[in-house]
């Protein structure tokens, strides 16, 4: 697989029901969760298998020619356990049954996959053209 995004997600913000500039839009650390890009919610991913095992709300958001994009973020003391292959960028209500899936990200310059070893785990995203998405 590589990077994607989720087709709802690409219309939640076509629609405006997802503002990405002044919405909580987070990265979260995936493991064990199959790309599905109908996949609307954060509680299709849980459902479907995967656990977002840490997240963090993205600052320094931008919005410009198509291209979101955002500071590199931490991870905090992401607790150890098995290897986590994805990130997922999500616009966050506070509830997994109506926080909106916007991106999957499954190469990330080095940054995946990695074993969390109870460390914090760095999210740089890419300096390209696209950054973090590009709808």
């Amino acid at each position: 697989m590589a990077n994607a995004l989720y087709d709802p997600g690409r219309e939640g913000v076509l629609d405006r029901t997802i503002d990405v500039t002044a919405g909580t839009i987070k990265v979260g650390l995936v493991r064990g969760y199959t790309f599905s890009g109908s996949h609307k919610f954060v509680s299709d991913l849980t459902g479907a298998g995967g656990t977002v095992v840490a997240n963090v709300a993205l600052a320094s958001k931008t919005y410009t020619s198509g291209v979101f994009n955002a500071a590199n973020a931490v991870l905090a003391a992401v607790t150890t356990g098995a290897a986590c292959a994805a990130l997922i960028v999500y616009n966050d209500t506070g509830s997994d049954a109506t926080s909106r899936l916007l991106a999957f990200i499954d190469s990330a310059g080095g940054t995946l996959p990695v074993t969390p070893n109870g460390g914090d785990v760095d999210v740089n995203w890419d300096t390209g053209a696209n950054k973090i998405f590009k709808l």
